[in-house]
């Protein structure tokens, strides 16, 4: 079992956009981060549920079918699932539709826990306030022997890779400058030191930079 991370940033390391408003709660800037990741054959088919075979193929469709073999659990944060924009709407379901692409147990972090969401497609929410290693804890024993991903977002991802419990972190560098938002990297400073750091560039000219632990 791996712990994994998957995650979009910036050339200047931010991996959450700042310039969502209530009329536009995805914002642009997020839109040019995702781009390449969002246009893939793999990411239209199992998120926007296209299925007629248009997306592009080649090195960022190839980590976008990764991003999802393998997976028996999620770990997200609260704004991941959307909590930031409907704080207090008992009834918001997440921004992912009514058959998200996860289709498997996702634990979400919040201070505010609510009864488990059961979705179509076999994705079940449930809303926890614990620490990571606890969080860890409950999606390992779900899972069934295959890996646990925290899927974001930033903050989240930047606790567990504090607290030591990632063993692979797969981040795509966008060729864009952002300038504001939250930086993955902050308070990180070494964690080359315990990886092996491997990098391959893609069609798009996005970055695909891995980290392996090796310790």
């Amino acid at each position: 079992m791996t712990v994994r991370v998957d995650l979009n940033i910036s050339l200047d390391g931010f991996a959450a956009t700042a310039d969502q408003t209530p009329q536009d709660p995805i914002g642009a800037d997020w839109l040019r981060l995702v781009d390449a990741y969002t246009s893939t054959r793999t990411m239209q088919e199992r998120v926007f549920h296209n299925t007629d075979g248009t997306g592009t193929t080649g090195v960022d469709d190839r980590y976008a079918a990764a991003y999802f073999a393998e997976v028996g659990a999620e770990i997200m944060g609260a704004g991941m699932f959307g909590f930031h924009s409907f704080p207090d709407d008992p009834d918001w379901r997440g921004w992912w539709g009514e058959e998200p692409p996860f289709r498997v147990p996702v634990f979400v972090l919040t201070h505010s826990p609510r009864p488990p969401l059961e979705m179509a497609g076999g994705t079940t929410f449930h809303f926890v306030s614990t620490t990571p290693a606890d969080a860890l804890a409950r999606a390992t024993e779900v899972a069934n022997g295959k890996d646990v991903r925290v899927g974001g977002g930033a903050s989240v991802v930047r606790d567990f890779l504090r607290a030591g419990l990632i063993d692979r972190l797969h981040v795509g560098i966008t060729p864009i400058l952002l300038g504001q938002g939250i930086r993955l990297w902050d308070d990180l400073r070494g964690l080359e030191s315990d990886y092996r750091v491997t990098s391959e560039v893609a069609e798009s000219g996005v970055i695909h930079l891995t980290f392996d632990r090796t310790v």
